[in-house]
Formats: C-alpha cells, sequence, structure tokens
C-alpha cells in the first residue's frame, strides 16, 4: 500500500475544523421547548451569528416566528454555554413572561455582544432623539451618590425646562421610566448597553440598575398600550361594544330588573383607559393572564398579537 507523502498535520490543524463543524451543528440545534404561561408553544435554539458567535434565540413553535434575543454568545465561548443560557431561560419562562428584544438583522451581523448593543443603542438614539415623555420630561442615565463609595449609575428624570429652569430632577427605577413613556424602549436597550460598558470597571455601580432590569424583564405585568390599542381598532372596525367584550371575558352585571350587561368599567381599568379606585391616573400595566384572557376570549386573538414589544 503507498503512503501518502503529504506533510503531516498538527493536532490543533486537525481539531479545528472539528471544533468549528461541531460549533455550527450546534448553532442549529433545538435547545428546548416549553409552553408560555399564556398557553402558547414555544422553543429555544441556537442559530449562526457572525464571525462564530451563536445567537440563542426564543421563538414561536408553530410559526417560527416573533424571535427573541436570549443571548449573544462570543466566538471564544463554549458550545455548551448556549445550553445553558437556554435552561435559565426556560426556567424562567415557563412560569412568567420573560421580557426579551425581538431579534434584529443587526444581531447576525454582530460580532460581540457588545457591539450588538452598540448597534441597538446606537439605532435607538439617533431614531428617537432625547428620551422625553408626553409632558416633555427628559430621562437620562446619570451617575448619582448612593450608599457606596462609588456612584451608582441610575436613570433620572429631568423636569421640563419651562416649568424648573434650574433643571430640577430626581432618580426612578427602570420601571417607573418604562411607565411614564409607556414603551419598553428606548429604556431596555440603552439600559441593557450601559450594563456592557460598565461591566468589572468598577467606576460606578451598576448592581441596582442591574436588578430594576431583571424585574422588569422577568415581570408576569406588562405595558397594556398594544391592547387598549387592538381594542380600541377592533371597536371602530366591527362595531362591538366594550360591554360585549367584557361579557366574552365572563365580566358580567346585572340591573335591578335582571338585565345582563358587560362590566365595561372593569375593562377599561384593565386598558388603561380609567383609573384604578382611589387613584388618579389610569394604570399602564397589566398581568399576562388577564391580557390573555381579553386577548383570546374578548377578541378572539392569540395573545401574542397584542403583548408589547
Amino acid at each position: 500500500m503507498a503512503l501518502s507523502t503529504a506533510p503531516s498535520r498538527s493536532l490543533a490543524q486537525t481539531a479545528a475544523p472539528r471544533t468549528s463543524a461541531a460549533r455550527r451543528r450546534a448553532a442549529r440545534r433545538v435547545l428546548a421547548r416549553y409552553v408560555a404561561p399564556i398557553g402558547v408553544p414555544r422553543e429555544v435554539v441556537a442559530l449562526d451569528g457572525a464571525a462564530g458567535c451563536v445567537l440563542v434565540v426564543d421563538r414561536s413553535a408553530l410559526t417560527r416566528d416573533d424571535a427573541r434575543l436570549v443571548a449573544h454568545l462570543s466566538p471564544d465561548e463554549p458550545p455548551e454555554n448556549a445550553a445553558i443560557a437556554s435552561a435559565l431561560f426556560v426556567r424562567h419562562a415557563r412560569d412568567e413572561l420573560v421580557r426579551c428584544r425581538p431579534v434584529v438583522s443587526r444581531d447576525f451581523a454582530a460580532t460581540t455582544p457588545a457591539e450588538g448593543l452598540e448597534a441597538e443603542a446606537s439605532s435607538t438614539e439617533s431614531r428617537t432623539g432625547p428620551i422625553r415623555d408626553q409632558t416633555g420630561r427628559t430621562y437620562r442615565l446619570e451617575a448619582v451618590a448612593g450608599a457606596m463609595s462609588i456612584p451608582e449609575l441610575r436613570w433620572r428624570v429631568h423636569a421640563f425646562a419651562e416649568l424648573a429652569p434650574c433643571g430640577e430632577a430626581r432618580t426612578v427605577s427602570v420601571r417607573e421610566a418604562v411607565a411614564e413613556l409607556q414603551a419598553y424602549e428606548p429604556i431596555r436597550s440603552l439600559t441593557r448597553l450601559a450594563l456592557a460598558r460598565h461591566r468589572g470597571r468598577g467606576r460606578v455601580s451598576v448592581a441596582v440598575l442591574r436588578l430594576e432590569l431583571a424585574r422588569v424583564l422577568s415581570s408576569p405585568i406588562v405595558l397594556n398600550y398594544k391592547l387598549r390599542e387592538t381594542v380600541l381598532r377592533t371597536l371602530a372596525e366591527q362595531q362591538i361594544t366594550m360591554s360585549e367584550i367584557a361579557i366574552r371575558c365572563g365580566r358580567v352585571k346585572r340591573d335591578r330588573t335582571g338585565n345582563i350587561s358587560g362590566e365595561t368599567s372593569w375593562l377599561a381599568r384593565r386598558l388603561g383607559l380609567l383609573p384604578e379606585g382611589g387613584r388618579e391616573r389610569p394604570t399602564p400595566w397589566i398581568h399576562t393572564q388577564v391580557l390573555a384572557l381579553i386577548a383570546r376570549r374578548g377578541l378572539g386573538v392569540s395573545p401574542r398579537e397584542v403583548e408589547p414589544d
């Protein structure tokens, strides 16, 4: 038998293609399947990113859409980290709605997680400019004095300049900022970017900011603006009433003669059209179970169609 005269390959050279191939196979596999609290089957998959990165993505198991970014793994991370990230995510996602942002095309072009966050925040800032709520107040991430020896990075709201020329400001939580803006973005993206930028630097503390963001992302209480918009559009397009939607949800009342009608005040409070008892302002929040009830039974749509982004 003739022996090959080709130069022998080193162990590292031989192993490299196998490692790369193993990573590509791992990056295409389904990591987990589960049923979300609103009754929708979901799956977590690992997808190829740029330059060897792996994107851990949560998506609909039926339609393969509504893709949400769970983790962006760097090329130097072990392939098993995708399974670890998936397991940690599913542990929470089975019991409560976890707010991961939608996957966008730039995620597949980013070569590091931080680069993806930078692109996301840059795009957000270029679209929105200064972050202002409906009253004109401005929101900024600033270092403030705290209980620690170093400043804390927190969200601060600055009063409208014409009303407070001295620049009066106060510290607010991530949840408060999201509620006042009635939108998760750009607060969510900019907070994530700040946490990535200051990780391990020790110049400012981000412990409180990280905890606040985690609570917002894992909370089963979500914004109700998209459900409200959907209900109001349905009322106009289908010529049905708030009373009929409430009846479909099992919220009924009877007058003195026994006539049945829908409990419209209950629906209006859940949608943020009326304030709760004893409150001055309507709430921007709704529990995911109530959102699912109104979506499925009241509107006849999937809860995912009325969940906020």
